[in-house]
């Protein structure tokens, strides 16, 4: 049996309010992949920050070899070989991809920077793990994708003993992260231990050996993978049994409220077409394709070259997003740390920030009507804070994404793009927000939805526009949608719905 290679024991973590960690105990093996699951706020990754030395615990111990530690430091963690690959991106945007890959490692030479043997060597690392950017690049120009995947050539460079990966697939399209499953596999063969942490359950099935299950900041199990299925990882996970379904659609009425004609950007070209209301358009195609900044011009918050934006039937000019919340849209943007979210304010705050006009009595806030606001949403949603004026900062990710979801509800628009809308979302909290997307529609309220996840795609929209190169190359509806048939559009071929194939020969 392979031994094991560190043991955490009893870890108790509190904050204000918050037991985030109550006396958890976790081990893993050498060479073992061991799945890390749980809801958001259930603990996971408090207890990764105790093991990489980001935080130090209340109490418990740390068993790594023979020797026993009450806590890392985060320069100690690095030097015993410990890797964290955050679900947040750890990179500075300024610094070149081989700059960040070698941070804190650097080659010297001649007690000068070896900027050549450092490029070569990211060179490399990158084309093993099939990375097409050049290492002199900077950080800041590359997508959230690329950017996740530095963070993986980064965690292998420095040699680690165990790897931490926190949803590390989230922003990757399927090439890459098969790419990445490749990877794993080459660590496991060189004896590399890893933490797994995925709400992706098909992604546990397929690569770990063990799952450690927590919840509400405790242990609750520890099971070998082959010997548990899907529904009791859920139900271990969220105490409940909860459906694994998504709900009915066709709810779209015939009114358009939204066009656009000819839409062109940096990233994209000749973009047309339309939604209607009550509808969940999905946009699909793989990472680059253009998704994330039609949204984003549509929105007001990138700019256009050309084209032509109708709602209501109405021509409009949208330059700021401004414009966009005073015509009834909003944005849940791809990477809500960065921008959905104001980490260093507060729940209440991020809630009614693009609705203080709903919330204004004569000139001043009515704090009675922003309570009550922000009260209503944290509980339609069920977002986990100890109260209204905890910082964002201080959340889950979940939870933060739920606050930016929150912030369009209360704003009142008739028109969301979500992009992504469950990234880094656990399964307990997806089903809700599908839940709470149709409920939405139900209301009147039309949504675009880009995601990377196919099986969200296929199973909550009503109509699939897939993208490849800055264009759309077909458009399916929900009776004709199969997953192969989006993929062949992504790849680049251009396609009609089946019924036109006649009529077009």
């Amino acid at each position: 049996m392979p031994e094991i290679i560190l043991s955490m024991q009893d870890i108790t973590k509190t904050y204000p309010g918050v037991v985030a960690l109550s006396n958890v105990s976790f081990n893993i093996k050498k060479g073992e992949v061991h799945g890390l699951l749980g809801e958001n706020g259930a603990g996971k990754s408090t207890l990764i920050k105790v093991l990489s030395g980001a935080i130090k615990p209340d109490s418990g111990k740390i068993i790594l070899g023979d020797t026993v530690y009450s806590h890392f430091e985060p320069r100690k963690a690095l030097d015993l070989g410990i890797v964290v690959i955050y679900q947040e991106l750890n990179l500075i945007p300024y610094l070149s991809v081989f700059e960040n890959i070698f941070l804190g490692n650097e080659i010297m030479k001649h007690k000068l920077l070896d900027d050549r043997v450092m490029i070569e060597k990211t060179r490399q690392i990158l084309k093993n793990l099939q990375i097409n950017i050049d290492p002199k690049q900077k950080i800041k120009d590359l997508s959230i994708a690329y950017q996740q995947m530095i963070e993986i050539a980064k965690a292998v460079s420095q040699k680690a003993n165990i790897i931490i990966m926190d949803e590390p697939t989230a922003p990757l399209s399927k090439t890459e992260v098969d790419n990445l499953f490749t990877l794993i596999d080459n660590l496991k063969k060189q004896n590399i231990s890893i933490i797994y942490i995925s709400h992706r359950l098909e992604e546990v099935f397929a690569l770990t050996e063990r799952v450690t299950v927590l919840r509400d900041g405790k242990h609750i199990s520890t099971l070998d993978t082959c010997s548990t299925n899907r529904k009791k990882l859920i139900s271990l996970m969220v105490g409940r049994e909860i459906a694994d379904t998504y709900p009915p659609g066709g709810y779209e009425k015939n009114k358009k409220v939204l066009e656009v004609e000819g839409l062109t950007g940096k990233k994209f070209k000749d973009i047309s077409f339309y939604l209607k209301e009550g509808e969940i358009l999905g946009i699909a195609g793989l990472v680059g394709a253009g998704r994330t900044e039609v949204g984003r011009a549509i929105f007001g918050a990138d700019p256009l070259v050309k084209g032509k934006i109708f709602i209501q039937g109405k021509e409009v000019k949208i330059s700021s997003p401004k414009d966009s919340i005073n015509l009834g849209l909003g944005l849940m943007p791809e990477d809500r740390k960065e921008q959905g979210i104001l980490l260093k304010l507060s729940v209440k705050h991020n809630v009614t920030l693009a609705a203080l006009k709903s919330i204004l009595k004569r000139t001043f806030i009515s704090y009675r009507s922003e309570n009550n606001i922000v009260n209503q949403y944290i509980k339609e949603l069920g977002i986990k804070t100890p109260h209204l004026e905890q910082k964002a900062m201080f959340l889950s990710g979940g939870n933060q994404q739920k606050i930016v979801l929150a912030k369009w509800m209360a704003s009142k628009s008739k028109i969301l793009i979500f992009d992504e809308p469950t990234r880094g979302i656990d399964v307990g909290a997806k089903q809700e927000i599908y839940e709470l997307m149709r409920k939405l529609t139900r209301e009147g309220i039309s949504i675009i939805m880009i995601s990377s996840e196919m099986p969200e795609l296929i199973g909550i929209s009503d109509r699939i526009l897939v993208m490849s190169n800055g264009e759309i190359k077909g458009e399916l509806l929900k009776k004709e949608v199969t997953q192969d048939k989006v993929l062949e559009l992504a790849a680049g071929f251009s396609g009609l719905p089946e019924e036109c194939s006649d009529e077009v020969k």
